[in-house]
């Protein structure tokens, strides 16, 4: 008998079971002051929650929430998780997200294919605010040592 795997061809320890895939959804880490001009790159929670739904479409379960502005690809946060074996592949909202998130896109791809880690984009259309939700934004974090939990 075989080894058995997952669609993606891991290997299962679990004797079965499908290997669920591990995902860490990057962020970017925007100042509030940028809110009226550019309010999703601002709106991490709003970036989570697309790649929260879009991993949930696939059977994938994220792991891991990155919440970083021009990080170097090389950095630590990003690879300890991976290195632990916690976290399969990377996912951003878009690319305009991860040139946000990170000092080089193109650096932190070839990383990733060095070390065999998928990176996608959900590759969605990014949600208008309206004055509701950019006010929302505004007071979940404008406020969060005042004990306001964003809801």
């Amino acid at each position: 008998m075989g080894d058995v795997s997952d669609a993606s061809g891991r290997p299962d320890a679990s004797f079965g079971r499908p290997c669920v895939v591990r995902v860490a959804a990057i962020a970017s880490l925007t100042p509030l002051e940028e809110l009226e001009a550019d309010p999703f790159l601002v709106d991490s929670r709003g970036q989570h929650a697309m790649c929260a739904r879009w991993a949930a479409e696939r059977g994938y379960v994220v792991t891991r929430e990155l919440l970083v502005r021009a990080l170097r690809p090389d950095h630590a946060v990003l690879w300890s998780d991976v290195d632990a074996g916690l976290v399969d592949l990377f996912v951003a909202p878009s690319r305009r997200v991860l040139e946000r998130a990170l000092a080089s896109v193109e650096q932190f791809t070839a990383e990733c294919a060095r070390r065999g880690v998928r990176l996608e984009t959900v590759g969605r259309a990014e949600p208008s605010y309206d004055a509701r939700m950019k006010a929302l934004v505004h007071r979940r974090l404008s406020m969060p040592t005042a004990g306001y939990d964003g809801r």
